[in-house]
């Protein structure tokens, strides 16, 4: 059956599904804890917290760290993450995807765990901002996998989570989706690897933006 039979809302997580940064992410993170003395996670832990809100990412990452630190841990990661931000890319193909998807009639969101200033300032630098219908961020409501997010998209844009896909690379998003009653397609290319990503209910998990092109558009 056409995806398009299927979904009215399809809704991708931003960071290691459709803008190539987990691995800048993940040494941001550990940057910053090294910045401050702290333990720095090694690359599964730093990269298993990507998708949450930072707090709470930075959090998990440093169990041990004190409520006191992590004003500093947040600046200190914006420092890191701000030096490098502008010289990421969207995956190979994502751009073409979001198009297609938009002339196929489907609404398009994006819910993320960035801020909204740093969700805008993506949008903006790979210039996807008008193919997406709507957008939510982490500071703007719960975070994932929290249904809110989901929640909010679809009564802004009158859809149905029935009706909606979401799409991620981690289980915060799948979670998030099964939350909300929405289906879930994985991609196994970003943050968590498959193995991890099959803990959690979805309808595929794919390991290629082709192969994602190719489930959503039947090519």
């Amino acid at each position: 059956m056409p995806v398009q039979q299927r979904y009215d809302l399809i809704v991708f997580d931003w960071d290691g599904t459709l803008m190539d940064s987990t691995a800048t992410i993940t040494r941001c993170i550990q940057a910053a804890c090294a910045d401050l003395g702290l333990p720095v996670p090694d690359e599964a832990q730093a990269s298993h917290v990507i998708g949450l809100g930072l707090q709470d990412a930075l959090q998990r990452a440093v169990p041990t760290i004190q409520p006191d630190q992590v004003g500093a841990m947040v600046a200190r990661y914006r420092h890191h993450y701000l030096s490098q931000d502008q010289a990421l890319t969207l995956f190979s193909g994502a751009r073409e995807l979001l198009v297609y998807l938009k002339e196929m009639g489907l609404a398009l969101a994006v819910a993320t765990g960035k801020s909204r200033v740093g969700l805008n300032r993506a949008l903006d630098a790979s210039g996807t901002r008008p193919l997406f219908d709507a957008t939510r961020c982490a500071d703007e409501t719960f975070s994932k996998p929290h249904p809110a997010m989901l929640l909010e998209l679809c009564d802004e844009l009158g859809m149905s989570p029935a009706r909606t896909l979401m799409i991620g690379d981690t289980t915060h998003d799948l979670q998030m989706a099964q939350n909300a009653g929405a289906a879930a397609i994985g991609v196994t290319y970003g943050a968590h690897p498959a193995d991890v990503l099959a803990t959690c209910p979805s309808v595929a998990l794919l390991n290629s933006m082709a192969a994602l092109r190719q489930w959503l558009c039947g090519e």
